[in-house]
């Protein structure tokens, strides 16, 4: 009986802990989003903090549908891995045996499997390794002529390779393009209208969409970059509509509430979007990345595997996201089924904050 109380208070200790964590972030870090922890069928946080319209006071909900950045990468790689189950593509095809870039640079020994796992070493339009900014872009060309996948093009297919495929790993936003290029050159459709149709639908995400930032939708939640002054101090807010095209494309920008990612990730981990095989091949890690005391991580199919030193085990595997006013991270844990999940729309710090629910799950994912 005491065994059983014990356990019980610790569990209560730990939700606790994860709400503060939100709470905290909210009152001291700017946190401004929605929050899912949710392990199996029981949820163990679900809340929403700060404003999805700030000039008119519109609050934020778990219902709100946010700007997802790069975790829209997990999509792409759904739907590659599709073609693949049904015979028209190997993820060895090389890429430009199927896309035709006259001039390019890019190294014609680039294969899918190299663009999914962030092993082509191709060059970024704006390398996030090397520091350069991505916002920086749109000083000289305007967002809002970049809709369509093909528009990315300009920007980095003439520029350097920074190794040759396969030599080294270096997270890259334009190889996701060339995937959703890949997507729309073997399926004949746009790639929103295919991955619309065969992963959100098929997924059950009924809250997702491809937003455009410069249309009325309902239940959206406007971005935010925070104004500094020269000494680094908060001073106040933008809107964020200069900093990034205005719909969403291969390598970002779809917009989801945190209870369809933890949909989605049930959906993929429960063999919905892909078969057995491929299900099993998407939860495996492939190309090593970092190494740190805390772990070991491995890029997989847009994944980011996050292995204990030593045993080798998958303690998680994420895909987050970063642009201006954007900031998301999305974790499954496997050994208990636990998602994570974390969307804002003003600059703030996710990744502490998911790393702090991390810590405050050790009591329960055991």
């Amino acid at each position: 009986m005491s065994n059983h109380t014990g356990t019980r208070t610790e569990a209560a200790e730990a939700i606790e802990a994860i709400a503060s964590v939100f709470r905290t972030h909210h009152e001291q870090r700017h946190f401004s989003g929605a929050g899912l922890v949710k392990r199996g069928d029981e949820v163990l946080f679900s809340g929403a903090y700060g404003y999805a319209h700030r000039g008119w006071r519109v609050p934020n909900t778990v219902c709100t549908r946010f700007d997802t950045a790069s975790i829209t990468k997990l999509f792409t790689a759904v739907a590659v891995l599709q073609l693949v189950e049904r015979g028209l593509l190997s993820l060895h095809d090389r890429v430009l045996d199927i896309l035709k870039l006259p001039g390019t640079t890019i190294s014609p020994r680039v294969d899918v499997y190299h663009l999914l796992t962030h092993s082509s070493g191709i060059g970024d339009d704006a390398d996030e390794e090397a520091g350069e900014s991505y916002e920086a872009i749109w000083t000289d060309k305007p967002n809002y002529l970049v809709r369509e996948t093909v528009d990315f093009l300009p920007q980095f297919v003439h520029k350097p390779a920074n190794f040759e495929p396969g030599d080294g790993c270096r997270y890259n936003n334009c190889a996701f393009v060339l995937a959703g290029l890949v997507v729309e050159k073997l399926t004949g459709q746009k790639y929103r209208d295919y991955v619309r149709e065969n992963v959100f639908r098929r997924a059950g995400m009924s809250d997702t969409e491809f937003v455009a930032m410069d249309t009325v939708a309902e239940n959206v939640a406007e971005g935010y970059s925070a104004v500094t002054d020269d000494d680094g101090k908060l001073v106040g807010w933008r809107k964020n509509i200069y900093s990034f095209p205005p719909i969403g494309s291969p390598d970002a920008g779809a917009y989801t509430t945190v209870g369809d990612l933890d949909v989605f990730m049930r959906a993929l981990t429960g063999s919905k979007l892909l078969s057995k095989q491929l299900t099993e091949d998407m939860l495996t890690p492939k190309v090593m990345y970092r190494q740190t005391a805390r772990a070991t991580y491995m890029m997989g199919y847009a994944f980011e595997f996050a292995l204990e030193p030593g045993s080798g085990r998958i303690m998680y595997m994420q895909k987050d996201g970063d642009n201006p006013g954007v900031d998301g991270v999305l974790r499954y844990y496997p050994d208990t089924s636990t998602v994570v999940a974390i969307l804002a729309n003003q600059d703030c710090n996710v990744w502490d904050m998911a790393n702090e629910v991390d810590g405050a799950l050790e009591g329960l994912l055991v």
